[in-house]
This record gives C-alpha cells, structure tokens and sequence, in this order.
C-alpha cells in the first residue's frame, strides 16, 4: 500500500516522525506542492524552497573518537538528494521541521559562509587542521549550481593554503577542479565519491536526486586524471539491497581511478529509522523483514547502535562478512584504505580590512 505522503523523485515516504528533541510531529502540507493539477489521483511532487540563513559561525568541531576530522563546513542545512538512509536527517527536528519530506524539500542556504570562513581563520591562534566538507550534508546538492557557497568557502582556503577534504555524492565537484586541483598538488585537498550502488532502479528510490552512478564514477576518473587524490566510499552498505554489488563496485572504480576505499554498514539513527522502514514498506515490502532482521543483528539486537566505534563497524557474523568481502575486493582491485596525508604548514591567514588596502 503507497504512503499518503510518499512523493514523486523524494526519498522518504512520509513527512512525520518521532523525535528525541520532544518536538511536535509534521505532517505534509500541500501549500508546499508543485503548482500542478493531479493527474489520475496522482500526488504531485513536492517543490523544493530554498531559505537565507544569517549564520552567526561557519566552522563546526567535534570531539568524537570514531571521526578522522575535528572541523566541518556544511554550507546547507537539508540535503535534496533525499538519500533514505542519510543520518543528518534528525538535524532538521532542531528547526521544527520533520526529518522526513522536510529535510529533503525545504533547504537552509549560508550564503555569507565564506565571510565568515575568512573571519575566523584570521583569528589569532587559528590551528590548522584540514577541514571537512560533506560529511552532515553533501556541499555539491543541486542548490550548489546556483548558489556557488561550497565554491566560494573553497576559493578562501585556497587562498589561504588551508587543507581540506570533501565527500560528495555529485559529479558537480568535477566543476571545481581549478581550485582543487593546484590545492592537491601541494597536498592540500583530497576528494570521497560516494557509490553505493551502480543499479540505477535501486538509486532512483534509494537517493532520487543523486547523478547517475554511471556520472559519480566518471567524476572519480576526471579527478584523478587533474591530480586530485580521490577515493570511493561504499557508505552505506544495506544487506540484501545493495551489499551483493559492493564487489563490482569496487571494480568499477578502481578502474576510474580510485585510490582507496572504505565501506559503512548502514546505520538508523532514532528519527531515520522509522523512515528508513516505511521505505522498505513501499519499495520492497517482500524482504522488508529480511533487511531489518539483518541490520538488526550488526547492531546489538536493535535498529541502531550509538556506541562510539561500534556504530562506525557493525558487529556479529554479517558485519564480519562485509569486512571480509569489502578486504578481498580491495586487494584485487590494488585499492588501500583512505589516507589523509594533507599539510598543514603552508597556510597563511588571509588579509584582515586594513591591510587589504595596500
């Protein structure tokens, strides 16, 4: 049975969901569809709206002991690739929105991001230490074309020979070679394409507004090919609907040029799992079971687990067997592990009002 929310070209099926924030659940609002007439009582498709937000800092840091980076730059908030599984969805309840349709529909812009990107590197005592991109919401969505923010906070650490990584799903960071690509030749930037399936009928329900697997792997080979050290993230892996490909996309881009990999079982934060259920329902009700006892079972007996580590690895004989398959296709394929080896000694802080003027 299709959800009453469930929407052509988004991810999640339905727009209300259980908070741990004790906010109120949201249902969908028609005011947020398309101009459009129903056709044979189809429900149309949800326009995405896009709102400024004066943002007060820009850089955000975190203390956990599982994460290689320390700093991250989100230049959104929302994310209109509308990936099921995407575990920034909860960060949507903090602004009274539902981590369901909302996430993906209506979007939070920075735009003033680069200001105060070159503000708070100027500060003194700033240590360096390579920034992330992409690693809450993809920096590369579809608002990026326009919007260019993701563009202009990489143009200041540029200029500024400030390290830096991203981790994108889109092909649009091919745009972005000019800037990235004398980065990397001083060590200063390293590139993660997402490919978590090459079946385009699994991605059209899995990550709707993500490009083509078929594109994100000629991504990988354009970056490489202008010297930017690139690699593939397998993140996540769902057993029994899209672990059986983890080989062959291993292949695939190793063949475009990767230079290492990594892999994730998938993970179900409190507000994405209900969501993530309600997906199974509507695209594969017949193994819906299948899928969630298995998760299940990399994860303690329950849909998530929040242990530091553990979340990152999964445990028991399926989360085992990954590792052992994803180890095996990488040495077939001469892929490593990621390795950011990026330096930090180059940079300088940029100009502050004053001297700029001479």
């Amino acid at each position: 049975m299709r959800s009453i929310d469930a929407r052509p070209g988004r991810g999640a099926p339905v727009n209300s969901s259980s908070t741990r924030f004790g906010l109120p659940e949201r249902m969908a609002d028609g005011d947020w569809l398309d101009d459009r007439d129903t056709i044979d009582d189809a429900v149309p498709p949800l326009r995405t709206t896009v709102t400024t937000e004066a943002a007060r800092t820009i850089i955000t840091r975190n203390q956990s002991p599982d994460i290689g980076f320390d700093r991250s730059i989100n230049p959104y908030r929302g994310c209109e690739h509308g990936c099921i599984y995407c575990f920034a969805r909860p960060s949507h309840a903090f602004l009274d929105l539902s981590p369901g349709l909302d996430f993906e529909s209506r979007l939070f812009a920075k735009p003033n991001a680069a200001d105060l990107l070159r503000a708070e590197l100027r500060k003194p005592g700033y240590a360096v230490r390579p920034i992330a991109f992409g690693t809450n919401t993809d920096p590369y969505q579809p608002i990026e074309r326009d919007w260019r923010i993701t563009r202009a906070c990489i143009a200041v650490l540029a200029e500024t020979r400030h390290p830096l990584t991203i981790t994108t799903k889109s092909d649009r960071v091919v745009r972005d070679v000019d800037l990235l690509a004398p980065m990397a030749a001083e060590r200063l930037a390293t590139v993660v394409v997402s490919v978590t399936t090459l079946d385009v009928r699994i991605a059209r329900t899995l990550e709707p507004r993500v490009p083509h697997p078929r594109r994100r792997l000629a991504a990988i080979r354009a970056l490489t090919e202008a010297g930017i050290p690139t690699y593939v993230s397998l993140a996540p892996v769902i057993p029994h609907i899209t672990d059986h490909e983890l080989e062959a996309i291993i292949a695939e881009a190793a063949a475009a040029g990767a230079c290492g990999a990594f892999f994730l079982p998938v993970r179900l934060p409190n507000e994405v799992a209900p969501l993530f259920r309600a997906w199974l329902d509507e695209h594969y009700p017949d193994r819906a079971a299948k899928v969630m006892a298995t998760v299940q079972s990399m994860r303690g007996g329950r849909d998530n687990d929040p242990g530091f580590f553990t979340r990152m690895r999964g445990e028991g004989p399926w989360a085992d067997l990954l590792r052992t398959r994803f180890r095996i296709a990488c040495r077939k394929a001469g892929l490593g592990h990621i390795k950011l080896d990026l330096r930090t000694d180059l940079f300088r802080p940029p100009d502050g009002p004053q001297l700029s003027l001479f």
